[in-house]
């Protein structure tokens, strides 16, 4: 009876472990709304897989990283994402890479990916970096130079700056097949539809032809 309880016992242990190690995959969109319909199911969390069998070693490669790109922008800045929908071998893999260019003073503007933790290496010039953590907003900042590494955590607003007289080229990995990006000025004064001027005006504390002016930059 005893070797009974025993074996009872493993199986209810085991079971638990399996449900306490069990969790919803991150999602790898903004939002996937559920169906009962599979005929109008579109979209999935990350993409269908191809046949093994049809697989090729270029589904596995994208060439082109080591060029630089163009810069003559208005915040001087230009990244090259490669992520699944660039190079489709990374799906369910939960990783990304991008190379980002800086132009002298050139300014990669707050954002957050709100998949993804990114880890970023200097290759060439200075840059002034930074996050700023949920509420009480800390500010954490590194000025990083050649061979410098720094980490910006998953969903929390950050930037990268170039405070050299020169140009600047960095690469960061990010933690998912499809981070996705919020530039934060983008998303507030240049979303589509636009955000309610009184709504902006409030939180900002701002004088209507201010927002007004903001809301056309963008």
């Amino acid at each position: 009876m005893k070797g009974v309880h025993f074996v009872v016992t493993l199986a209810l242990l085991a079971l638990a472990t399996s449900l306490a190690s069990a969790y919803d995959p991150s999602p790898l969109q903004d939002f996937c709304v559920a169906t009962n319909n599979t005929n109008s199911a579109v979209f999935v969390n990350g993409k269908f897989c191809m046949d093994p069998a049809v697989v090729t070693a270029n589904d596995f490669f994208f060439p082109g990283l080591n060029v630089a790109r163009n810069t003559g922008n208005k915040v001087g800045f230009n990244v090259t994402l490669v992520d699944v929908n660039k190079l489709p071998g990374l799906n369910t893999l939960g990783i990304s890479l991008a190379r980002l260019d800086f132009a002298p003073y050139g300014l990669n503007p707050p954002h957050t990916h709100p998949r993804a933790t990114e880890i970023l290496v200097v290759v060439e010039g200075t840059l002034y970096v930074g996050f700023v953590t949920s509420n009480p907003n800390k500010l954490f900042t590194k000025v990083l130079n050649k061979g410098d590494v720094f980490v910006f955590p998953i969903g929390l607003i950050h930037f990268q700056f170039n405070i050299g007289q020169t140009n600047a080229l960095a690469f960061s990995g990010l933690s998912s097949q499809n981070p996705g990006v919020i530039t934060i000025a983008t998303a507030v004064f240049g979303s589509t539809p636009p955000i309610n001027p009184d709504v902006l005006i409030k939180a900002f504390q701002l004088d209507k032809n201010v927002v007004d002016y903001l809301q056309k930059q963008f």
